[in-house]
C-alpha cells in the first residue's frame, strides 16, 4: 500500500464526516460525522508518520493513544446526549433547522 492510496481513504473519511455531520438532523449523526472526521486526520497521520519514519513504533502508539482518547471523549458525549434527552425529551439540534439560510 502506498502513501498516496492511505492519503485518498484518509480524504474519504474525511469528507465522509463533513457530509455526515453538515448534512443530519440528530446530534448522534452529527457525532459520528466528527467520529469519521478525527479517524480520517488519524489515519493521515499514522500513514504519514510510517512513511516517513520508516514504520517507527512510536507513531503506532501516538495512534492508539489518540483513538483511546476519542473513544473516551465520544462516549462521554453520547452519555450526555441520552441524560439531556430523557430530561427534556427532546434532541438538542432542534435549533440547528433555523441556522440553516
Amino acid at each position: 500500500m502506498t502513501l498516496v492510496t492511505v492519503l485518498l481513504v484518509a480524504a474519504a473519511l474525511i469528507g465522509l464526516g463533513v457530509w455526515g455531520a453538515l448534512a443530519q438532523q440528530t446530534f448522534v449523526m452529527i457525532m459520528m460525522g466528527i467520529e469519521l472526521i478525527v479517524n480520517g486526520a488519524i489515519l493521515a497521520g499514522a500513514g504519514l508518520w510510517a512513511f516517513a519514519a520508516g514504520g517507527a513504533p512510536e507513531g503506532q502508539v501516538l495512534v492508539i493513544i489518540a483513538m483511546a482518547v476519542m473513544a473516551i471523549e465520544m462516549g462521554i458525549g453520547f452519555a450526555l446526549v441520552v441524560a439531556v434527552y430523557r430530561t427534556r425529551q427532546a434532541d438538542m439540534t432542534e435549533g440547528i433547522s433555523s441556522l440553516k439560510g
